[in-house]
């Protein structure tokens, strides 16, 4: 396929654009310096030209306590821009596989979120991002909104990078132990996302991630536990346990737990996903 990605210079985009393309689909990548989805009617300026089977869409604001100041920058890319994106795809009649977030739901809930479950969102980030499904789906009924969390992979630093520096920096390392969601590997999430754009012909919301659940601080120790297995030589293997009400620099609320149920992904792709301390496994091995 010829498919087109926004958002090719972000974590996500960047790993889609290479593994799809190595795959051999031909790729037209488009990070921020070539489309700036800020300004209005760049989005048909710099696409409606191009010639495309599929489009994704990894690009957004996703700094969530910038958001949370700078309300009308986040609601002209996370909503308004993909309105504009989802129609101009409806009218070129391709698919639009747009990248959401766990950060819609409000994290009352004590069990994986469902497609099916309300979303109330309690950040301008997340309610920016809820907006942008419901302006997807509104400008074709084709269109997919698939919402991931905790994204990691090898193309920019996350939280993994993060902990893993400091552990090989210092003797203690601290994280978030009262938050629960689900790590997503940008490689896994290359082959599952990819069946959507031409066998699958599934439409509206889709939950994507590896499976399980565990808190920043469990997601952060294991990876020490990895690296340690792995060769590397950190300098400790225990992540220490804070409070999310401790962090005293968040300006916007975050939900306590967004775990997303991969449940309806399996059933359509008919294979389960690995769990992410597979995933974690694998991608601080590789980092030797």
């Amino acid at each position: 396929m010829k498919i087109a990605i926004l958002g090719a210079g972000g974590r996500l985009g960047a790993a889609l654009a290479r593994t799809w393309k190595e795959a051999g689909d031909e790729v037209l990548a488009y990070a921020r310096a070539d489309i700036d989805l800020s300004k209005a009617g760049e989005i048909d300026r710099v696409l409606d030209p191009m010639s495309f089977d599929a489009l994704v869409n990894c690009a957004a604001l996703t700094n969530v306590d910038y958001c949370e100041t700078h309300e009308e920058e986040a609601m002209r890319i996370n909503a308004e821009a993909v309105r504009e994106i989802g129609a101009l795809c409806a009218r070129k009649k391709v698919r639009c596989l747009h990248i959401s977030t766990d950060y819609v739901f409000d994290g009352g809930k004590r069990d994986p979120y469902v497609e099916e479950d309300e979303a109330v969102a309690i950040s301008v980030y997340g309610e920016s991002k809820l907006r942008g499904e419901k302006a997807l789906l509104e400008s074709s009924a084709e269109h997919l909104a698939v919402r991931v969390s905790w994204v990691f992979g090898p193309d920019r630093p996350s939280f993994v990078d993060g902990v893993l520096k400091r552990a090989l920096e210092h003797e203690t390392a601290e994280a978030i132990g009262d938050k629960w969601s689900a790590p997503s590997y940008t490689l896994d999430l290359a082959a599952m996302l990819r069946p959507f754009l031409d066998e699958i012909r599934a439409s509206g919301l889709l939950h994507a991630s590896n499976g399980g659940e565990c808190t920043w601080r469990e997601y952060g120790e294991f990876a020490l536990e990895c690296a340690q297995r792995a060769g590397l030589p950190v300098k400790t293997t225990k992540v220490g346990s804070i409070p999310m009400a401790s962090m005293k620099a968040f300006v916007a609320k975050r939900p306590v737990y967004t775990v997303l149920s991969p449940a309806k992904l399996e059933q359509m792709t008919g294979r389960q996903v690995r769990s992410w301390k597979d995933a974690v496994e694998e991608y601080v091995g590789n980092m030797k």
